[in-house]
């Protein structure tokens, strides 16, 4: 019978507890599983409900509101906010930080894209939920959030697809994935410490190159490096940061969205999605830079932001490939750090 059915399943919750000792955390984590199992069953359901197409709003940052964009903020707030254990909420629906109230309030902060990639949605492609979690001080305000990346005390990502599945990690710590199994109705442990393939992996690069006019010179002299060099890269971009993450952490390969012209300061957002993803990559043994910004080459994780919807740019990938953008970098008489 044990042979059919796993009789000592490797729970997310129970992973937790034995990784952190710390119950308010183990709460916060199955709060956010349980928004995306409700968030993953309405866009399974998307088409039957009508739940295509516009809210008929725009987000903090100007885009257009999807209706599953709209309800899956609503399930991540309800649950962070009851879960007795948050003190302040940032999502890219609100323009404005969430604060909880007192008699619900605890220890931590948490930043989320409910529904990352949602412009998707509509033509069925792979959609995700990104988070990050810090230490609240005092009674909780926006203050919490905005510290460096290296403050950070967990981070992660739930992928929508042919599967769900959860990856997180907390500071210092391994990667790790999680499935979500439908008989259950629980995610189970899947991928134990995730990394990056040593030699590279697969020879992809992922970029928006409706975007190249605008490119700085290094970056542009690197993908043409990338498409031209004695083994060409297949190019690979879905258009959800999620999934073309997730694709680069299984299978190697680069991801980029720099700085350009027009979008100075890049054009992903700091604190619900560079910082976290930049916190799974290098901890998955990868490399997350800023690329060029402000003035110089350097870390994603040693950002500040300076407000709660700030952008930054990104280059996440492998040694092997980002060590090409820095190059490039070198060539133009840029320093670059050592990898």
């Amino acid at each position: 019978m044990s042979e059919i059915f796993d009789v000592d399943a490797a729970t997310l919750n129970r992973f937790v507890m034995a990784s952190t000792r710390d119950h308010e955390l183990v709460i916060l984590i199955n709060a956010i599983a349980t928004s995306c199992k409700l968030i993953t069953s309405a866009v399974q359901r998307a088409g039957v409900a009508s739940l295509y197409g516009l809210a008929g709003e725009v987000n903090s940052t100007g885009d257009d509101q999807k209706k599953l964009d709209v309800m899956s903020n609503e399930m991540m707030i309800n649950a962070l906010v009851n879960s007795g254990v948050c003190s302040v909420l940032v999502s890219e629906e609100n323009e404005e930080p969430i604060i909880v109230p007192m008699e619900k309030a605890g220890k931590y902060a948490v930043a989320f894209d409910p529904l990352d990639g949602s412009s998707n949605i509509d033509c069925n492609v792979s959609v995700g939920t990104i988070f990050s979690v810090y230490k609240s001080e005092g009674n909780g305000s926006v203050d919490d959030l905005l510290k460096s990346g290296a403050d950070c005390v967990c981070a992660g990502y739930c992928v929508y697809s042919s599967a769900c599945e959860l990856v997180f990690t907390f500071r210092g710590q391994n990667v790790h994935g999680f499935c979500l199994d439908p008989t259950i109705g629980e995610f189970v442990h899947t991928r134990p410490k995730m990394t990056m393939p040593s030699d590279g992996g697969k020879r992809i690069y992922s970029c928006n190159e409706g975007n190249a006019v605008h490119w700085d010179k290094p970056i542009q002299d690197a993908v043409a490096e990338f498409k031209s060099g004695k083994k060409p890269y297949t190019a690979r971009y879905v258009g959800s940061m999620v999934a073309d993450i997730h694709r680069t952490l299984l299978y190697g390969g680069i991801y980029l969205y720099p700085a350009d012209n027009k979008s100075p300061n890049g054009k992903l957002r700091c604190l619900y999605e560079g910082i976290p993803m930049a916190m799974i990559i290098e901890q998955a043994n990868g490399i997350a830079s800023t690329g060029m910004f402000k003035g110089k080459i350097g870390r994603v994780l040693e950002l500040t932001p300076d407000e709660i919807h700030c952008k930054c740019p990104i280059i996440m990938g492998g040694k092997r490939d980002v060590q090409i953008v820095y190059d490039q970098y070198k060539k133009a008489g840029i320093d670059v750090p050592d990898l």
